[in-house]
């Protein structure tokens, strides 16, 4: 289930499902340029994911 990750689109979204990131809490340790090398991850969806990250007090992407 992705109910807790942002709206960052359809691709990124599959793109994070298969290296296992199904849930904003899976993101912590990750890199922003880890996450970008992906096929459909796009700088929109950081973007978007560090916006969540910071709203749940958590640390932004390393």
């Amino acid at each position: 289930m992705h109910d807790d990750l942002p709206r960052i689109g359809a691709p990124a979204t599959r793109a994070l499902a298969s290296i296992g990131v199904t849930r904003l809490d899976d993101v912590a340790g990750r890199t922003e340029s880890e996450l970008l090398a992906l096929h459909g991850v796009g700088p929109k969806a950081i973007r978007l994911l560090n916006e969540a990250l910071v709203e749940r007090g958590r640390p932004r992407l390393g």
